[in-house]
């Protein structure tokens, strides 16, 4: 049986509840099925209202609550899991997503949310204003929701997806919002059956091209059906670079030149 411990929480010296069961953030679920507005309210009552929120068997897990996640400032980009965790699920970005793929299966919305999850992060790859809304630290969490509830009307993102994202906010949580985006996508592939490939191009690829390189993929994949994560990296140069599972192919350019300039210096 797992080890309860209580923390005092460094600003306000109340005690909470620390642990590093994954079942924390499936506490999420009652709340993301409900419009959240705090506006202009305080950290500390905004804790309240979420707790308020939650079942009485969760109140432990109102903020602020252990799911694993550590300061922006001290996340690495592409860091991997632990050894003998579920590469999908493991960490903070696998629990929330897991408790917003659950709710979204009790719902009948798992492609709709996705859809929506799908357009926020390509509206993060296009705008580096969005970008640094969600990466940097200086922004508050009333900022960032005033901010983000625009963009999401903007876009159209709405219900569940919208709550999601404004529950990542409170909780302080959106500058791992893209991590949670992707496995989401990964929980949604395996749910229906597919393989999910990672492909890092250096320029969005077109619709052409997209057919072209998921026929290609299907051929050593035993036929199944794939679903990309696609990330643009204009640093690769040209080429792309496809992960599937295990297996990697890296054809960017970035790493042609670099090894021409290795056989040149070896060719002195």
């Amino acid at each position: 049986m797992q080890k309860t411990q209580f923390t005092r929480h460094r600003l306000t010296g109340a005690h909470y509840h620390r642990c590093d069961d994954p079942r924390c953030c499936t506490a999420l679920s009652p709340v993301l099925a409900k419009p959240l507005d705090f506006m202009g309210v305080s950290a500390g009552t905004r804790a309240v209202l979420i707790k308020r929120k939650l079942p009485r068997g969760y109140q432990a897990f109102a903020p602020p609550f252990c799911d694993g996640a550590r300061p922006v400032s001290e996340v690495k980009e592409n860091e991997r899991p632990v050894a003998g965790e579920d590469p999908i699920i493991s960490g903070m970005a696998g629990r929330y997503a897991t408790a917003l793929f659950e709710l979204a299966l009790e719902n009948k919305a798992t492609d709709a949310i996705k859809a929506d999850l799908d357009r926020f992060d390509a509206m993060i790859d296009e705008s580096p204003d969005l970008r640094r809304l969600v990466r940097s630290p200086v922004f508050d969490a009333d900022e960032q929701l005033r901010a983000l509830s625009a963009i999401l009307d903007k876009a159209g993102i709405t219900e569940l997806a919208a709550n999601f994202l404004r529950v990542l906010v409170t909780n302080r949580r959106l500058f791992a919002v893209r991590d949670v985006v992707r496995v989401y996508r990964a929980l949604i592939a395996r749910h229906k059956g597919e393989v999910t490939a990672q492909v890092t191009v250096a320029e969005p690829l077109s619709d052409k091209n997209r057919e072209a390189l998921k026929d290609a993929l299907k051929s050593v994949t035993g036929g199944k059906d794939i679903d990309f994560d696609v990330k643009v990296d204009p640093a690769i140069i040209g080429g792309l670079i496809v992960k599937v599972g295990s297996r990697m192919v890296d054809s960017s350019l970035r790493t042609k030149l670099n090894a021409i300039k290795i056989a040149m210096k070896e060719a002195r």
